[in-house]
């Protein structure tokens, strides 16, 4: 189960991580912008397990110097396939 729920925001985490990297700040310093107290949640963000709440949308986008709208797009057609994965598989059952 832990395979499948790791690709879930895949998508979006590849996005997340390379636009870190590309800003160069490290998962702590984002946590900590944030307000998080560990890393572990960008983390999961980035492995594609979670993604980030809508509040962080807008400043994840400014501090990796993105555009906020293609990252709210891009994480709600990511949550939007996650939703479509669930509904499909509860109606099959």
């Amino acid at each position: 189960m832990l395979g499948t729920q790791m690709t879930r925001y895949k998508s979006l985490g590849v996005f997340l991580k390379k636009s870190r990297k590309r800003s160069g700040l490290s998962q702590t310093e984002v946590a900590n912008q944030l307000g998080y107290s560990t890393p572990q949640f960008i983390s999961n963000w980035e492995r594609g397990i979670s993604g980030p709440p809508i509040s962080c949308i807008k400043k994840l986008a400014k501090f990796y110097n993105i555009n906020e709208e293609s990252l709210f797009k891009m994480t709600l057609q990511q949550v939007e396939k996650e939703l479509r994965r669930q509904f499909k598989k509860s109606t099959s059952s």
